[in-house]
């Protein structure tokens, strides 16, 4: 150290030892007042201790608060009972060899709790976990306590954190609006109404109620503006939040429908059982998530990656087994494919509930799917439904890079067109056939994997959504992708609009009225109807 700070610290070394002694005395004084059991003398105590910053401070006004602080009565001596149930000496904090029935509880009233309250939370703003300070400025936002604002404003000083400094600065504002000046409580209004949230929009009102009649019209107006302000805010967030659940619920459509989709558009076949492929789809993520749990429980939040290949390869296989088997022998015959895929449905159905169960099975979202997102104040979205967005847009660009840029695609889009034209140019029209519809029913296993995530797992999965997904084609346009992906969209963001305003089962029936009459007028959907139901 160099010389001439050496000399300061040997200079100012005693004047802060001295300090922390006199803070140390003070607050031992205010200990003992604590003691004497006098109400009125109390407040001024415990507003000292904790300025003091003794190491003592926080528990021994944690237990007065609780009702652990004890004095004896002989010596008046202070010891606090822990939670557990041990006897402590109130400043050294050591065990004590006491008798419980010699102590007393230390008598507090109202306004002793709230000066109580409000002298822990300036103690816990000045915590090392930022846990803690951000769970006091949130106490003291909830209950403002005039008490502790020289606390929050040295906190509010000293912190670097942004989302604690705008806490910080909720909680001053909250003070100031109940207990500053006229100019002072005007801007805490403008200052909270930056951070619109139902609980911002309460406290406003309930300061703009409480206003006396000889309050001053700029401080009225000054509430007012806020309260606006906030109100427009959370108008504009509530809406965002509608528009991001009707996304989606119109990704949910999109994975269900998008396979019906493709086999509708190219083959003309209408598939009851698609909805069982769903479903097959949820029971294999089900499945590989045992295996995980078994045998990789460390891995189990990687489970449902590997569940994607699984729920494609079995719904996919028993879609390629319907069409040779049973599809295949009825083209031409739509009322008996109809009828022949409805069993089948029934057959699956039943199967499942034989083989595994008709209980729900549970499906574990996985640590990254979980929790909030907010990317806004007081926007918040949950992780698993972006999650499942992000999927469905991803599983529809790849299906369309399929369909344009592969053989099989092209094979599929001539079938599409012109299947007797497709047939001359040496296409095998029967394999593209059991494919496609191997295909179309292993997207619709992949959706039965994010379906998973947000509904049960039970036999009767896939019957929520076979209606739904024949509305989205039939909108959209059969047999076209982009379509189907715009008709799932609209359909979802429509029913999620309509929901507050008439409620979700008359806002669904206003739904099929409007694409009935849409229909109507436009028989092809959104897009115009080409292929091999054009051609008929």
């Amino acid at each position: 150290m160099p010389f001439p700070l050496l000399i300061l610290a040997l200079l100012l070394g005693p004047l802060a030892s001295s300090a922390r002694a006199q803070e140390t005395g003070t607050a031992e004084a205010a200990l003992a007042t604590l003691a004497a059991g006098h109400l009125d003398a109390m407040e001024p105590a415990i507003g000292t201790i904790a300025r003091s910053g003794v190491p003592w401070a926080e528990p021994v006004l944690r237990a007065l608060l609780d009702g652990r602080l004890l004095v004896r009565q002989a010596d008046r001596a202070l010891f606090l009972r822990t939670p557990e149930g041990s006897i402590l000496e109130a400043a050294s904090g050591t065990p004590a060899a006491v008798e419980a029935r010699v102590l007393r509880p230390v008598r507090i009233n109202n306004r002793l709790r709230r000066a109580l309250e409000g002298a822990l939370g300036s103690l816990t703003l000045a915590s090392p976990d930022p846990a803690v300070r951000l769970s006091a400025a949130e106490r003291l936002f909830t209950r403002p306590d005039q008490t502790a604002l020289d606390g929050v404003e040295a906190a509010l000083a000293r912190e670097g954190d942004a989302e604690l400094r705008a806490a910080f600065t909720r909680a001053r504002a909250a003070i100031l609006l109940e207990h500053g000046e006229p100019a002072l409580r005007a801007q805490a209004a403008r200052e909270l109404a930056r951070s619109p949230s139902p609980a911002v929009l309460g406290k406003l009102r309930a300061a703009r109620d409480a206003l006396p009649p000889e309050a001053g019209s700029d401080l009225r107006t000054a509430f007012e503006e806020a309260i606006a302000a906030v109100e427009r805010r959370l108008r504009l967030l509530g809406l965002a939040q509608t528009l991001f659940q009707g996304v989606s619920l119109g990704s949910v459509l999109l994975l269900a429908a998008i396979g019906l989709a493709v086999t509708f558009g190219v083959m003309g076949v209408i598939n009851m059982a698609h909805g069982e492929m769903v479903m097959l789809g949820a029971y294999a993520t089900w499945a590989v998530q045992e295996v995980f749990r078994a045998f990789l429980p460390g891995a189990l939040d990687w489970s449902l990656v590997l569940a994607v290949p699984a729920a494609f390869l079995l719904a996919g296989a028993t879609g390629w087994a319907i069409e040779r088997g049973v599809i295949g022998r009825l083209y031409g015959r739509p009322l008996e494919t109809l009828l022949a895929t409805f069993g089948i449905s029934l057959v699956l159905q039943q199967t499942v509930r034989l083989g595994i169960g008709a209980t729900n099975r549970e499906v574990a979202t996985p640590s990254w799917m979980s929790g909030l997102v907010e990317p806004l104040p007081g926007l918040a979205l949950t992780a698993n439904r972006i999650v499942i967005v992000l999927f469905a847009i991803a599983v529809f660009l790849l299906l369309l890079a399929l369909v344009r840029g592969t053989r099989l695609g092209l094979e599929i889009r001539a079938v599409t067109q012109n299947r007797r034209m497709a047939e001359t140019m040496g296409i095998r029209t029967p394999r593209v056939d059991a494919l496609t519809f191997a295909l179309g029913s292993g997207i619709a296993g992949i959706g039965g994997v994010a379906l998973a995530q947000i509904d049960n797992v039970s036999p009767n999965l896939g019957q929520a959504y076979i209606v739904d997904s024949f509305i989205v084609v039939v909108f959209g346009g059969v047999g076209n992708l982009w379509g189907t992906f715009l008709g799932a969209m609209t359909l979802g963001i429509v029913n999620k609009l309509l929901e507050p305003l008439a409620g979700a089962v008359l806002g669904k029936i206003l739904v099929l009225l409007a694409l009935v009459l849409f229909i109507q007028r436009r028989p092809q959907g959104l897009f115009a109807l080409r292929g091999r139901a054009a051609e008929a």
